[in-house]
């Protein structure tokens, strides 16, 4: 009674192991077998738990919505103040801390297969709108509070990540440190603009 099911503990280590491969060697060549040889377990668990390569790549795009649902993690010093959970949501979001949560490769890789698989599209779609709708809830708590008046929280917070997914898609083709740090601050400055918290000229 009470005992942790395997289950619970095998599928994330098979998923980040999957992950690690497509990392490594990237996600065409990662595998059920190669995956199973990482973390040394016979391959028929990994079937067991995710029967088909297809499966395992929809727990992969679940792993990515947890990590970069991470960056709505806020200091508890801020718990009393939306204004300043927000202003850290957003720094965290144009910054490399978001860049790293996941490897670009691999998530691009994933988001490739929406225009094919329909199963791949909606998991994508659930990923990218929870994101959406933790920044909408953020800008309705700062509105209650007082701290900000946004006319259209679900519009704006759509926009800002409209931003953020360009941005990042551009920046991974810049290499020059200089050019990619002043760009991402012009990209959370329009962010920012957004919310009514930055100035035009910024």
């Amino acid at each position: 009674m009470g005992r942790k099911s395997i289950k619970d503990a095998r599928q994330p280590e098979i998923i980040k192991a999957f992950y690690k491969i497509a990392k490594e060697e990237g996600l065409e060549n990662a595998s059920l077998a190669k995956t199973a040889t990482l973390i040394n377990i016979n391959p028929s668990l990994v079937i067991h738990y995710f029967k088909t390569k297809e499966h395992l790549l929809y727990g992969l795009i679940e792993y990515i919505l947890e990590e970069y649902l991470r960056i709505f993690e806020t200091p508890s010093a801020y718990k009393n103040d939306p204004r300043k959970k927000l202003l850290k949501v957003i720094d965290n979001i144009f910054s490399r801390k978001w860049n790293i949560l996941f490897d670009d490769s691999v998530s691009y890789s994933c988001y490739s297969l929406a225009f094919r698989n329909k199963n791949v599209k909606a998991k994508y779609k659930v990923l990218l709108d929870s994101l959406r709708t933790n920044l909408e809830e953020m800008i309705i708590e700062c509105n209650r509070a007082g701290v900000l008046s946004v006319k259209d929280p679900a519009f704006t917070a759509d926009i800002i990540f409209v931003i953020v997914d360009g941005a990042y898609y551009y920046l991974s083709l810049v290499s020059n440190k200089r050019e990619y740090n002043r760009k991402l601050a012009h990209y959370k400055n329009q962010a920012l603009l957004q919310l009514n918290l930055a100035s035009s000229s910024g």
